[in-house]
């Protein structure tokens, strides 16, 4: 597997270089030519993603992935959705394959699939369509008309975990995540090492809504994990995540001597804990730069500098991944640092399984 460096993410909230693998060496001579029939002037650029079924406006890692579309097009021309760029909804798994092949007729020259769910629909239309260009978040494609950008979401769950561990009162905390998954598995192990490494003492429940967008289901198991005492939640689940605010935000109204909270996920979800002008429910929250990737793959795609067949991996390193300070005291925020500076010195390891 060969090695480039240099594609950097814009240095936005997040942003820096990245290490970037090309499965197989450089590009074949094909590639390169459907590179660039795709691309030219970004004036008839067109952009399009094919969301997961969380939701366009789940707070988290579908909004934050058309952000990056809608910045990119305000850049380039002031396009707007249905003018240069857009959004399909996946209202359910068996959407994925149709919203990819409709994006595919539409004459999109980029497409993005958003999640990993979305894989073997992707693997799918890449073969069936070698002319398109497709990248996806969260998975790997080994298709040479597919960049596949990945992030150590366990990094920035460990950075979470050990908020949490050195936040907790009651030496309870929780995990709610969305779907089983490799990518769900990088939040859950990182978040539990992390909690752990900090505060031995503490234990960490783990359930799962099997859904992003159940915010219902999400809300059940985050109500009866704070009347078992646990004081805080990491919401590692999408849209289905919003649900874990509404049970914390619900119990602290009533209840207003009660100190919960609810850590959020892939943006800063600070508005989401929002109880009145006086408090606020959300810990902190990790970061993910998918807003920024797709405005960089866009971008390269457009100058016809399409990564196909390429994969990305972004890390705390390089500042693909993070942690929010929120309403972390100075000494938690201290620990934080601490660790973080361990893991990018390769001092502290973080599991990626759980």
């Amino acid at each position: 597997m060969k090695t480039k460096k240099n594609l950097a993410l814009f240095a936005l909230t997040l942003g820096a270089t990245a290490v970037l693998a090309a499965c197989g060496g450089s590009k074949s001579d094909s590639s390169q030519a459907s590179s660039q029939n795709n691309a030219g002037s970004s004036d008839n650029f067109k952009a399009v993603m094919v969301s997961d079924t969380g939701g366009i406006d789940d707070k988290s890692f579908n909004q934050g992935a058309w952000e990056g579309l809608q910045e990119w097009g305000k850049n380039n021309g002031g396009k707007t959705k249905g003018n240069g760029i857009d959004y399909i909804l996946s209202k359910a798994e068996s959407d994925y394959t149709t919203n990819l092949n409709t994006a595919v007729l539409n004459e999109y020259n980029i497409i993005f699939a958003i999640g990993f769910k979305l894989q073997k629909a992707v693997d799918e239309a890449a073969k069936q369509n070698p002319d398109a260009h497709f990248a996806i978040i969260d998975s790997v494609v080994e298709q040479p008309n597919v960049a596949s950008i990945n992030y150590k979401d366990q990094e920035a769950a460990f950075l979470a975990g050990v908020a949490a561990g050195a936040t907790t009162k009651t030496n309870k905390v929780a995990f709610i995540g969305g779907m089983h998954g490799p990518a769900l598995d990088k939040f859950e192990a990182g978040f539990k090492a992390g909690v752990q490494a900090v505060n031995p003492k503490a234990t960490v429940e783990i359930q799962y809504a099997e859904s992003f967008s159940d915010g219902a289901k999400a809300k059940s198991l985050a109500e009866a994990m704070y009347a078992s005492d646990v004081d805080i939640i990491y919401a590692a689940a999408g849209g289905a995540g919003l649900g874990v605010f509404a049970a914390a935000k619900s119990i602290v109204e009533a209840n207003p001597d009660r100190k919960i909270w609810v850590i959020g996920v892939d943006q800063d979800q600070q508005a989401e804990g929002k109880v009145n002008d006086s408090r606020n429910v959300t810990l902190t929250s990790t970061l993910k730069g998918v807003k920024q990737a797709l405005m960089k793959f866009t971008d390269d795609a457009a100058k016809g500098n399409y990564h196909g067949g390429e994969q990305v991996v972004y890390g705390l390193s390089d500042d693909g991944v993070g942690l929010t300070d929120g309403q972390l005291t100075e000494e938690v925020k201290a620990k934080v640092a601490e660790y973080k500076k361990a893991i990018i010195e390769g001092k502290q390891e973080v599991p990626a399984k759980p």
